[in-house]
Parts: structure tokens; C-alpha cells; sequence
């Protein structure tokens, strides 16, 4: 089940019904009907996977507990590696398995063994498991670090785990964060349900109309990259830059004005990244969850800044490596890290790495200055330059692409698989890319114009390309379900 599909929307309605006219007067009820809820979202998918976050489910909320009721020190840790090795086991096997078997059998055969590989297994990748696998460690860290008390309600803590708006592709939520609200009283805001309308509304445009509108040119550029020229190949790129900024942060908006109409709320997972003014800044603006979560449980315990400079820039480099094959079982996702560590570190060493933390680009104006300007043209081609590796099938295609980039200069000009026009869709991203701008100070308002004649052009304009993009036969997945 995917959300943008009718069969989600038929589900989101039913249990929202439930939820605050049938279950409103028990919160133990209301947590039951989100776990149930939750696990029949999941299993519209693939019910075996059920196990898998039942058993992550249970080993962490056993482990947080025996963590919190022992004083010494080496046997709390003992009960951290627990957590630790099952999540990174599961994670190990279902997505990496085949991954090191195969990258072991071509090592050998450089050695001038050929041996044909009997292991590998064919392993199906279960939706969303490097999220909740990173959800439930996180909060098995938190007991640890002793930063919250672990909770002893198994009911509350399996709905933590497994909410469905966020639980196949984030934001990967903290239990102080989500957990809490689990726990408590949730009651009905009206406020809140009309906000997370407007975010659902406007994650469904980024998704249906930018995203999936763009994707067969997309597939179609990397499909045939070596018949293309250069000036084709860098509007393919480009042109992926903003699909997957489209279908992830779509993703995330829906997810979370999802959980504003049960009275919850998420983290912000996105705040804008195309406007970044540094790859650092990038970094505080896309997949925050993610970045939030590498920078606890990976860069700060390993030192963070407060050792050397060259033990930073080793803490930098392993975190974006990490976060490279977090994202896949792939060399190129392995190179993709470490081109962002590349670029990361002279920021770093630079001391500009925070400069823009609490800032936007035109911070106090309407229009950025011309160095301003450059700034984020210059992120933005490194981000999308870097994106090659992303979405190539392997290391050979993703160096092919950027020879024939920088060796075939001839000019083409590309005409849409389905013999749409082109220039609608570069209006199309000029008008996106200027909408986004226009609101880059409040990611969760994305309709907040105090004219209502404003407003009312604004969601006519929305509805309508839903109306004309939509095609119920056609319902693409979403990027990262894959991750």
C-alpha cells in the first residue's frame, strides 16, 4: 500500500474514523488500532516481513529494559551490543548478503581464482527495514545514554515502532520525540487535521505531478545514457535531482500531515535543500532524521569535533561512508558517500560548516544576493553532479556517464519518451523551484499566504495538476522504499 494510491486513501479514511469516533474515550484502544492499523499497512505489502518488526520490536523493548535495571557499566553495554548485532544483523542479511558474497567472489577472481559463487540466496529486500531497524536502536542508545527512561507498556512501544505514516520510509523518529506522544492523551485538534491536509496535499503534487511526471525521462536518459550527448545527459541528472527531491519529500509530507490527523507530530525531515548554500547546510536540510541520526550514534561517540582536526575529518569520512551504504548495497551508493565526504571536509576545515545552521538564503529580503546566488548554484551542481553515482546501476555505468558528459559535446535536443513538450515541464520546475522559494522560512506551511484569494488560486492550481497528472494505473513507488 502506497500513498498515493485509492486504496490508502480508503484506509487512511477508515481508520481515521475509528480512531476519533469509534476508540476516541481509550488511549490503550487507540494505541491497539494503530498497531493493528500499522501492521495491516505493512502487510499489504508482504505479510511474512511482519515477523521482522515484531522481533525488532521485542528485542528492543527487552533490551532497554535490562539496560536501564543494571548499574554496571559492562553489562549495560553487553545489553547494547545485543540491539545493536540483531538490528545490524537483519539489516546485514537482508540487504548486504548477497552484496559481500558477490564483492567477495570478484576479489578472488582478481587473485586469478574463478570460482563460481554457490551462496548467493535469493533474498528479498523487506520495505522500509534500514528505518525501523534505525528506530528501535535509537531508542536502545537513548536508555543507554540514559537520555530517557525505558517504557514498560509493550503495546504503546510496538505502536512506536511500527506507525504507519513514517514506518517504511521515515522520518526515523526518536523515541523521546514519537514514543512520548504514544504515550499520552491525544486529543482532537482541528487546527492541526486542516494542517495536515495541506501537507498531504502538497507532498501528493511534489510526488504525482514533479516526481513521477519526470521519471520516464529520467529512466530514459540512464537506460540509454551512451547514445545521448553530453547537454542530455547533465538535463537527465538534473532532472533526477528534482524527481528525487519530489518523491522523497513528498514522501515525508504526506507522513507527516498523515500523523497531524491522529494528533501526532513528526520530526521535519526536509527544510528546503535545494537553496542550501554549502554542502554542509545541505546536509542540515535533506533526510534530517537520518543526518540527526549519524550525528548521535555514529559522529559524536567516536569523538565528533571535540578531538583533533584529523580525527574530525576520520569521524566525517566514516559517517558519509556509513550513510552511503546505508542507502544500498552498491558500490556506487559506497561512492556517493565518500564524493559527499570529499566535499564535506574542506567546509569543515574551513570552519563554515554551521555558519548557516539557523539562517535561510534572503534571510531578511525578498531576493538573494548575486553571491548568494552562486552559492547555491554551486551546491546545487555538486549535489546533482554527485546524484550520477545515486542512480546508476553500477561504478562502470556511473563513470561511462560522466565520460561521455565531459568527452561528447555535441548539443541535442531531447524530446519527452511520450512526445510531451519539454519546455511545459521546465516551466513546470521554474514555477516549482519559485513556489518553494517563496515559502522556504516554514516547511510545514506550505499554503500560509494571508490572502484567501491567494490561497484559493494556489489549491485550485494544486487539485487540478493532481487531476491532470494522476493516473490511477500507474501508481509509481516511492525512491527510497527501495533503501
Amino acid at each position: 500500500m502506497i500513498f498515493n494510491s485509492i486504496e490508502f486513501f480508503i484506509f487512511l479514511l477508515i481508520v481515521y474514523f475509528l480512531y476519533w469516533f469509534v476508540f476516541k474515550k481509550s488511549l490503550k484502544t487507540q494505541n491497539i488500532l494503530i498497531l493493528v492499523s500499522s501492521y495491516l499497512f505493512y502487510g499489504w505489502w508482504d505479510w511474512r516481513f511482519l515477523s521482522l518488526i515484531l522481533l525488532s520490536t521485542i528485542v528492543d523493548y527487552l533490551v532497554a529494559i535490562q539496560i536501564n535495571g543494571n548499574d554496571n557499566q559492562r553489562t549495560r553495554k553487553s545489553w547494547l551490543w545485543v540491539s545493536v548485532i540483531f538490528n545490524v544483523g537483519l539489516l546485514g542479511f537482508f540487504k548486504y548478503y548477497n552484496f559481500f558474497v558477490d564483492s567477495w567472489v570478484d576479489m578472488v577472481s582478481v587473485l586469478g581464482y574463478d570460482i563460481k559463487s554457490t551462496w548467493t540466496l535469493k533474498v528479498i529486500l523487506p520495505v522500509g527495514i534500514s528505518f525501523y531497524t534505525f528506530q528501535t536502536m535509537s531508542y536502545s542508545f537513548d536508555v543507554y545514554y540514559k537520555k530517557l527512561k525505558p517504557t514498560t507498556d509493550f503495546l504503546s512501544f510496538a505502536a512506536f515502532v511500527s506507525f504507519f505514516p513514517q514506518l517504511v520510509a521515515g522520518p526515523i523518529e526518536r523515541a523521546s520525540n514519537l514514543l512520548s506522544q504514544i504515550l499520552k492523551v491525544r486529543k482532537f485538534d482541528y487546527r492541526q487535521a486542516v494542517d495536515g491536509i495541506k501537507l498531504i496535499l502538497w507532498g501528493l503534487f511534489k510526488k504525482i505531478v514533479i516526481a513521477d511526471s519526470l521519471a520516464p525521462m529520467v529512466d530514459d536518459i540512464f537506460a540509454n545514457y551512451s547514445t545521448y550527448p553530453a547537454s542530455t545527459l547533465i538535463l537527465g541528472v538534473t532532472l533526477f535531482s528534482f524527481q528525487v527531491y519530489g518523491d522523497f519529500s513528498g514522501y515525508s509530507d504526506i507522513a507527516i500531515g498523515t500523523a497531524k490527523l491522529f494528533g501526532v507530530e513528526l520530526t521535519s525531515n526536509f527544510k528546503f535543500p535545494q537553496f542550501s548554500r554549502n554542502v554542509a547546510e545541505y546536509w542540515q536540510r535533506w533526510h534530517v532524521s537520518l543526518s540527526t541520526w549519524f550525528r548521535h550514534y555514529v559522529y559524536i561517540p567516536l569523538g565528533g569535533s571535540r578531538t583533533s582536526k584529523l580525527k574530525s575529518v576520520r569521524n566525517i569520512a566514516i559517517v558519509f561512508l556509513i550513510s552511503g551504504f546505508w542507502h544500498g548495497a552498491n558500490w556506487t551508493f559506497i561512492f556517493w558517500g565518500a564524493f559527499h565526504a570529499l566535499a564535506f571536509i574542506p567546509v569543515f576545515l574551513m570552519g563554515r560548516n554551521t555558519i548557516y545552521k539557523d539562517s535561510v538564503v534572503a534571510e531578511n529580503t525578498m531576493f538573494p544576493t548575486l553571491t548568494e546566488v552562486g552559492q547555491v548554484l554551486l551546491t546545487f551542481g555538486i549535489v546533482t553532479f554527485s546524484r550520477i553515482f545515486f542512480r546508476s546501476e553500477s561504478i562502470t555505468v556511473a563513470f561511462e556517464f560522466i565520460n561521455k558528459i565531459f568527452t561528447n559535446f555535441s548539443y541535442e535536443t531531447y524530446h519527452h519518451p511520450m512526445g510531451y513538450r519539454m519546455i511545459d515541464y521546465y516551466v513546470l520546475i521554474f514555477l516549482f523551484v519559485l513556489y518553494e522559494y517563496l515559502i522556504r522560512r516554514d516547511e510545514r506551511s506550505p499554503f500560509k499566504f494571508k490572502s484567501r484569494i491567494v490561497r484559493f488560486i494556489i489549491y485550485t492550481i494544486v487539485i487540478l495538476c493532481l487531476l491532470l497528472f494522476y493516473d490511477s494505473g500507474f501508481d509509481r513507488s516511492f525512491i527510497y522504499f527501495q533503501f
